[in-house]
Formats: C-alpha cells, structure tokens, sequence
C-alpha cells in the first residue's frame, strides 16, 4: 500500500476517536438512514397505516469501558402528544457481548432478540416494535437510540412506564448513539 494510502487510514481512525482517544460509540443501521424516509416494510400496521412493521437492524460499535448491558429506545418527539413524544420500541438488558439486533428482533414473540433481552411495552400497549404512523402532515422524526448502560438489568424499572424505564436508562448511561429516520403521510 502506498504512503498516502497509510496516510489515509491512520487520519480516518484518529478522526473517530474522541478527545481522549477513546474510539466514539456508534450505531448505524443498513435499514434507516439518517435523515431519510423510512421504508414502508418498517411502518406500523394499524390506526390508518398499512407497513410491514418489521423492526430495523441497527449495529453499534465501541462501547465505553464498564459497558454492563444496553437498551434501544425508538422515539417519536413529534408525536401530538402535548410534549411527550411516543415510544416506539424498548429493549432493555441486552447482554454487554451484543453489538445489534438483527431486522425483525422487534417481533412480539422475543425469539430474535439476544439471550436475556426484553421488550417493554410501548405507547401502542404491546410489548414489541411499533413503527411509524403518524398522523397526517409533515414528517415526524424517528429517534433510535442506544444506550450503554453501567448496569447489569434494569431491575423494576423493566415493569415501569416508559418514563420510569427512561429515567433509569439515563441515570445510568456511561454513553448513548442515535439514528433518525423520517416518516409522514
């Protein structure tokens, strides 16, 4: 390889460190670009909407040191909802070995989640992945968050509302990566 070439690759992996040298905690995902329209497979199936919802695949990299666990939050902040946004989708206790959930582990049934991970109910009162159904109008913005957590389990928070839930998740997240896709009718 030439010079240059090394050049290149040594400047590209110090760009994706942070300031203390620490490689950036990342998720991205084959399914939902960021800033993009949501395909019509990953929308919901119900109160007017005709998708497939099948939850996306999203990977994450370099998770912080004294990673214990991580959680997936999916968010509407658009939702008219008088300020509270609507969940989408929680994964809480993700084992600390995971680096994704595979497109369709949003299934009610769990079986394509990793060992020990589990679904809280979202704003749709299922515990599984909801896609977008906004109403009519502009776009709404879909938030997938990943949180790496500095706990094991998410203890009773996991049988709490989603702010009990996101509440905990934040109090103990060592770091968190998002990815938001758009969706309107």
């Amino acid at each position: 390889m030439k010079r240059s070439h090394l050049s290149f690759y040594a400047f590209a992996a110090l760009a994706t460190a942070d300031a203390n040298g620490a490689q950036a905690f990342t998720v991205k995902s084959p399914d939902i670009a960021d800033g993009k329209t949501i395909d019509m497979k990953h929308v919901y199936d119900s109160f007017g909407c005709t998708g497939g919802n099948l939850s996306p695949e999203l990977v994450w990299s370099d998770p912080p040191a004294g990673t214990k666990s991580f959680a997936v939050l999916a968010h509407d902040p658009d939702a008219p909802t008088g300020g509270a946004g609507f969940w989408h989708w929680l994964v809480v206790d993700i084992p600390p070995e995971a680096r994704g959930l595979k497109q369709g582990a949003g299934d009610a049934s769990g079986k394509n989640l990793p060992p020990g991970a589990q679904q809280l109910e979202t704003d749709f009162g299922e515990k599984a992945y909801g896609g977008p159904c906004p109403p009519a109008g502009a776009p709404h913005r879909y938030v997938f968050t990943v949180y790496a957590l500095k706990i094991d389990k998410l203890g009773d928070a996991a049988r709490g509302r989603t702010a009990i839930a996101g509440f905990t998740i934040n109090a103990n997240a060592l770091a968190k990566a998002s990815v938001t896709g758009l969706f309107g009718r």
